[in-house]
């Protein structure tokens, strides 16, 4: 049986998930919205006249491959953060049940 507290949880996530979906009312990164914090940072980086001091040492052929690199970096991250919070939950776990013998 679901409780209350579950089902009001679930109905603020969901007005939290779908609110700016209508508010924006489908306008994207044209018109300025969703645009993110690395544009605005690489245009406040331009406008100053920076100039870098090395290039890259290999370029990625396409923003898709940039972007399987970096859902790669993501879940091999993930990946480790997850062992560690297993392996220290399985560590307590045993204690406990040690402890209990």
């Amino acid at each position: 049986m679901v409780d209350k507290k579950s089902i009001i949880l679930l109905c603020l996530v969901a007005i939290i998930a779908i609110a700016p979906l209508i508010m924006y009312g489908g306008l994207g990164e044209d018109e300025g919205y969703f645009g993110g914090a690395d544009g605005a940072a690489g245009d406040a980086i331009e406008e100053i006249g920076y100039q870098p001091w090395f290039n890259s040492i290999w370029e990625p052929p396409s923003g898709e491959i940039e972007s399987l690199f970096f859902s790669l970096q993501a879940a091999i991250g993930a990946i480790i953060i997850g062992y560690v919070f297993g392996y220290y939950q399985g560590q307590d776990k045993e204690r406990k049940r040690q402890e209990g013998e």
